[in-house]
């Protein structure tokens, strides 16, 4: 396993994100909830785990986009990483199809790379530090393994 964890568990998918940003924080907030079968672990970039996790990434690649990172270390970056997670949590398997449909992650990653250079203005608009003051986090343990 990637990042030593020792368990009989599989090791989780691990999503990097920007925790200063109020979108980022609250898309994370509710995968929690989708994550039933806690496949995934959420590290924020600012976190020394991320270094560890993705040390070939920078941090301005960290800060353009969410990545994923695979127990094997293959790392899924924006919106391939969203139809990676979606595969791996039954609520988003439609997303996935959608965004495995022909031509659909191209325009899917425009849109998202769009997002993220706006990603700031749109929180403040949608009021997701309102949001995500609401939303708590679901308590969870594979963050813990994540070391």
């Amino acid at each position: 396993m990637v990042w030593g964890i020792m368990s009989s568990t599989p090791a989780p998918n691990i999503v990097l994100f920007d925790s200063d940003c109020p979108l980022c924080t609250f898309q994370m907030k509710s995968l929690t909830w989708l994550d039933w079968f806690h496949r995934v672990a959420f590290i924020p970039i600012a976190d020394a785990r991320s270094a560890r996790v993705a040390p070939d990434l920078t941090r301005e690649d960290l800060m353009e986009a969410i990545h994923c990172v695979t127990p094997e270390g293959e790392i899924h970056r924006g919106a391939r990483a969203i139809r990676f997670l979606g595969w791996r949590l039954p609520l988003l398997v439609p997303v996935s199809l959608a965004l495995s449909l022909p031509g659909v992650i191209w325009v899917a990653e425009r849109f998202y790379q769009w997002v993220s250079n706006n990603r700031l203005l749109l929180s403040r608009i949608f009021g997701c530090k309102g949001a995500c003051a609401l939303m708590p986090e679901r308590p969870r343990e594979p963050e813990k393994r994540a070391d």
